[in-house]
């Protein structure tokens, strides 16, 4: 297991907006960032998970920091302005955006893939992740500020049978290359992760006694899976003036699976549409 940081501050005083908080990756970079004196704003779409995830980041608060949350909807672009417009309520400033709100979709071959769901996954990834660049720009702008974009390493290396979660990241990547090229003479940082596969409430769906889980570890050198805090504390080095020299990158945090290959997601779509699915299986 990885050591436990504690929180050194320098963040203090400035404003951070964390969407998709509620879980996983999000309510860590939260946490991390309002270890270090931050005034964090989260946001999702359940208020129950952002209620309880503020009631357990809390306590993790130091030099000043805070948490805080609002509930909406990343693909609304009224949601995200209200959004944006609450996160700098605290300091009256926004200097750091965490585009975390994500997620995957259909799993099965390309030619079974559902158009709609396809185009749902695309807007949650890319489409959010713009909307919450564009309404922050103004306020990172002022701050000279810090956005990082939560991508996937199924960003830029293939997930078989994930057609609209590897578009969607691939996507979300190249809005944040754009916006560190167009907006770096004004002093904003854009940045990109892409996290391996972490242990988080998405990913307990996956059994860790079948050949999807096996492929994960046999294809990455450190040889297990990652934590939430192992991406959070990235992220804060990116939100930070530690990184202020750094815009335009996409960050493979993935215990060096990238070295190697993407999981073999084979054995869920034989169980779910028949082994008669995998391209090729009838071949020969």
């Amino acid at each position: 297991m990885p050591a436990q940081l504690k929180p050194n501050g320098g963040l203090e005083g400035t404003g951070v907006l964390v969407t998709g908080g509620g879980t996983g990756i999000g309510a860590a970079c939260a946490r991390v960032a309002a270890a270090d004196g931050a005034a964090v704003t989260i946001c999702g779409r359940t208020e129950a998970t952002l209620r309880a995830s503020v009631e357990k980041i809390t306590g993790a608060a130091a030099h000043g920091g805070s948490i805080r949350y609002v509930v909406g909807d990343v693909t609304s672009e009224e949601d995200v302005e209200r959004i944006v417009a609450a996160a700098t309520e605290p300091t009256g400033t926004l200097d750091g955006v965490v585009a975390n709100a994500g997620g995957g979709g259909m799993l099965a071959p390309l030619g079974m893939q559902d158009v709609g769901e396809f185009e749902r996954v695309l807007k949650l990834n890319a489409t959010g992740t713009f909307l919450t660049a564009k309404h922050a720009l103004p306020h990172l702008i002022d701050a000279k500020g810090s956005f990082v974009g939560m991508s996937s390493f199924a960003g830029a290396y293939t997930h078989r049978y994930f057609t609209g979660y590897t578009a969607g990241k691939g996507a979300l990547e190249q809005i944040v290359r754009n916006a560190a090229d167009e907006y770096g003479a004004l002093g904003v940082r854009f940045n990109a992760i892409r996290p391996g596969f972490i242990s988080t409430e998405i990913m307990e769906g996956i059994s860790r006694d079948g050949s999807t889980y096996e492929s994960y570890l046999l294809n990455t050198p450190l040889g297990r899976v990652g934590e939430p805090d192992e991406i959070a504390h990235v992220v804060r080095f990116l939100l930070g003036p530690e990184s202020q020299w750094m815009t335009g990158q996409v960050l493979n945090v993935d215990g060096g699976n990238s070295l190697r290959s993407g999981p073999d997601y084979g054995e869920l779509v034989v169980m779910m549409h028949g082994a008669d699915a995998i391209p090729g299986a009838s071949a020969g």
